[in-house]
């Protein structure tokens, strides 16, 4: 099995350090989804909380990153318009593209991945990103690009602290899952341009066309992922709970006993 981590390893060391600052890194929002989970009149990635679009809060998170060069967005269709007249009202200089979404996760990405290649060096960075992820911290996007540069990939995870159980049924079970051999996997989840665009067409080639995130298309792939560092704030908003949890995360301060 190739290993992600050892991907492009001569590229890795042969570069300097001038020559990695100088690769573009480029955020990839992916805002396809018609949110049907949360049975709102509008996609949950443009519901408003507190007078600004959900989307927006994730925006500005690339946008305030000094390491981030670029963004881009797979939109919704019919929502493209709007998604620009935001982006120009909250100020995200940062946005360069917007292309339309694909019928499932994996089109969506690789139109935006696609997209991408029309216009950077193979060698830049890609961050993919959901849009309805918001709480994205600085420090979870940091990390990321350093894992990356550094192993040729970076899946953003969290430990598993629950306890795991497997049912057939979704009502009952019999057989537990150790915890200490599972990652909950986040975004972003950074790879080098050239390595996008060749895992998405060799999905094309293998018939691959419905796996759910850029990690489990790489391990689908035979591929192997390294890992970088998320946060239990970093949720994915799927449900109207997700939202007020949101809400909750936006007032709220560290206490300054907590290290």
């Amino acid at each position: 099995m190739k290993n992600v981590c050892d991907f492009d390893e001569e590229f890795l060391r042969g570069k300097n350090c001038a020559e990695m600052r100088n690769i573009m890194n480029i955020a990839l929002l992916i805002a396809g989804g018609s949110g049907q989970r949360m049975n709102q009149d509008i996609p949950k990635q443009f519901i408003n909380v507190n007078d600004k679009p959900v989307i927006v809060y994730t925006l500005e998170a690339f946008q305030r990153h000094p390491n981030i060069d670029a963004i881009g967005v797979v939109c919704l269709a019919g929502w493209q318009e709007i998604l620009k007249a935001y982006a120009k009202q909250f100020n995200i200089t940062k946005l360069s593209f917007v292309v339309e979404g694909g019928k499932n996760g994996q089109e969506s990405i690789k139109n935006g991945v696609m997209a991408i290649k029309e216009s950077y060096s193979m060698e830049d960075m890609v961050l993919i990103h959901d849009a309805i992820r918001p709480m994205v911290s600085q420090e979870i996007i940091s990390d990321c690009i350093s894992k990356c540069r550094t192993n040729g990939s970076a899946v953003t995870v969290i430990p598993c602290a629950e306890a795991m159980l497997l049912s057939d049924d979704r009502q009952s079970s019999t057989q537990t899952i150790l915890r200490d051999r599972l990652a909950r996997t986040q975004t972003p989840q950074a790879f080098f341009l050239k390595k996008l665009v060749w895992a998405h067409e060799e999905a094309a080639k293998r018939g691959i066309t419905n796996s759910i995130a850029t990690c489990t298309l790489m391990i689908e792939l035979g591929e192997k992922v390294c890992f970088s560092t998320g946060s239990e704030k970093n949720i994915k908003l799927t449900t109207t709970d997700d939202i007020e949890i949101f809400k909750a995360l936006l007032v709220s301060k560290k206490d300054e006993w907590l290290k």
